[in-house]
């Protein structure tokens, strides 16, 4: 089975550079429903069995979008699981507010996940979103037909944390293959339904047609 995880389309808060966790949610910015339709025309005649989504308006709406784009019309699933980080006070800041009055929060969060400790601000941890996200998806692999394909809409953060954790990459470690774009995808196939994963595509925007920019990615 494929895995194709997507990340939702650039909003408001994306281009200001603020944080926009589980708690805070801001427009889609007009030129992104024109990135979810390249997306979904670029993989038009892949047959997903299903779209899973989180609910979170920006995920939920680049989820519809996307279906209503493919060729095969696939079904979109809602399913909390695959929510934002809860980012507590960081909620709506911008990055470099952040930086400034959580020094050591926001440095853990972007360079040592295995040292973030969000009881100042609070948040959730690396491990306890991977810890919801993780069942979601093993799930998803096991009762999904076998030599399917399924797509997962979701957000950058969670999407890195939980994407690297089940590569088995150290906590320490989660953040070694960069970040994602806005309407990117990543690909894992599981030959297995879900015991262990490996990577085929990571961050693709081949079909995004404007030039990103640092505030496309996380």
């Amino acid at each position: 089975m494929d895995i194709y995880f997507v990340r939702h389309g650039k909003t408001q808060w994306n281009l200001q550079s603020r944080y926009q966790g589980a708690g805070g949610d801001s427009p889609l910015l007009p030129e992104s429903y024109k990135e979810m339709k390249e997306l979904a025309k670029y993989y038009y005649n892949v047959k997903f069995e299903r779209i899973y989504a989180s609910p979170i308006k920006r995920a939920r709406v680049t989820a519809m979008k996307i279906s209503g784009g493919l060729k095969c019309h696939p079904p979109v699933s809602l399913w909390s699981r695959l929510e934002e980080f809860h980012l507590g006070k960081m909620e709506g800041m911008k990055f470099k507010d952040v930086k400034a009055k959580y020094p050591k929060e926001f440095d853990a969060f972007r360079n040592h996940p295995d040292k973030y400790n969000p009881t100042k601000i609070g948040g959730e941890s690396f491990m306890q979103v991977i810890n919801r996200m993780t069942p979601a998806i093993k799930l998803m692999a096991q009762c999904n037909p076998l030599h399917s394909n399924v797509m997962v809409v979701s957000h950058g953060a969670a999407l890195n944390a939980e994407i690297n954790a089940l590569l088995g990459t150290s906590l320490a470690n989660l953040r070694r293959r960069g970040g994602l774009a806005n309407t990117s995808t990543t690909i894992l196939r599981t030959m297995d339904q879900g015991k262990t994963f490996h990577l085929i595509k990571w961050n693709n925007t081949a079909y995004i047609s404007r030039k990103l920019d640092p505030t496309d990615v996380i």
